[in-house]
């Protein structure tokens, strides 16, 4: 990536639904040049899509919370169809495979405090593959939507 795609990047991140004129205006460059820009970012997987960024007190989902959980046996069966089934259950946001004491990393919005804890006791735990979990409540999250390129490390660079 170049410049010239970080900073088309960084203007769809900002509004993606700006127009193309827009973002070509602002970046410096023709339409027609923009245009093929972003279609190679999607092509190559860089851009993945776009989402609206939706506030979930407004789809009756009030209480956030992290749930760590431990699943045994460990083996790749097992985490991928955990990862797979948990993912589709109305109450969870993310799914992250983790290393460390913890297998997994479950982001979950409720309703309330009431449909947290039911979730967590009538349908988390009673999945025969979990041999423990901890849930931790989210008072406030900030998410980073506009996202720098980091800077390449050289091999025998200090961090």
């Amino acid at each position: 990536m170049d410049e010239l795609d970080s900073a088309i990047i960084r203007e769809l991140q900002a509004d993606a639904r700006q127009s193309n004129r827009d973002i070509a205006r602002k970046v410096g460059v023709a339409p027609s040049t923009c245009l093929e820009r972003t279609r190679l970012l999607r092509e190559r997987g860089v851009i993945r899509g776009y989402h609206a960024d939706i506030d979930l007190r407004s789809l009756n989902r009030g209480v956030q919370a992290m749930v760590s959980a431990q699943v045994r046996p460990l083996s790749r069966e097992v985490i991928d169809s955990f990862q797979r089934s948990v993912a589709e259950l109305p109450e969870v946001l993310s799914v992250f495979v983790t290393a460390g004491s913890d297998d997994f990393l479950i982001h979950v919005a409720a309703q309330d405090v009431d449909q947290l804890h039911s979730f967590l006791v009538d349908r988390l735990s009673k999945r025969k593959e979990i041999v423990g979990f901890r849930s931790s409540i989210i008072f406030r999250h900030l998410r980073k939507t506009e996202l720098e390129p980091l800077p390449r490390r050289i091999p025998g660079d200090n961090p």
